[in-house]
């Protein structure tokens, strides 16, 4: 995944700062759209894309393995639109991401059908 400079809407006291961040991984529009739909609470959402935008900064290991849409999508479904789930689907990719795929039923070779039918085109 391209690492480029972001320009993201940050939740702040009174609406929205428009922040850059360099060295972002790009979301892909699918797994924003699931997480809006998932997340529907007011800044919720983009609480959750932020956490998953920083994952792979923090990683153990390879951290453009994070910036996939399989392992994003992988922990927001793991998460069904609980916080708390998400955090632990976070945990579970940082000790070790295959274990987070098999999880969310996207280890096996079928993956892409699996997840076009959990996120649409």
């Amino acid at each position: 995944m391209a690492r480029d400079t972001v320009r993201e809407a940050v939740p702040a006291a009174h609406g929205f700062l428009l922040t850059e961040r360099v060295g972002a991984v790009q979301i892909s529009t699918r797994v924003e759209r699931r997480i809006r739909r998932d997340f529907p609470e007011r800044g919720a959402a983009p609480e959750i894309m932020l956490m998953l935008d920083e994952l792979p900064e923090t990683a153990d290991y390879d951290p453009e393995v994070f910036g996939s849409e399989r392992l994003q999508a992988a922990i927001g479904l793991l998460a069904r639109g609980s916080v708390h789930r998400f955090r632990e689907a976070v945990r579970l990719a940082r000790t070790d991401w295959r274990d987070l795929l098999v999880a969310a039923a996207l280890a096996h070779e079928d993956w892409p059908e699996a997840l076009d039918a959990e996120l649409g085109p």
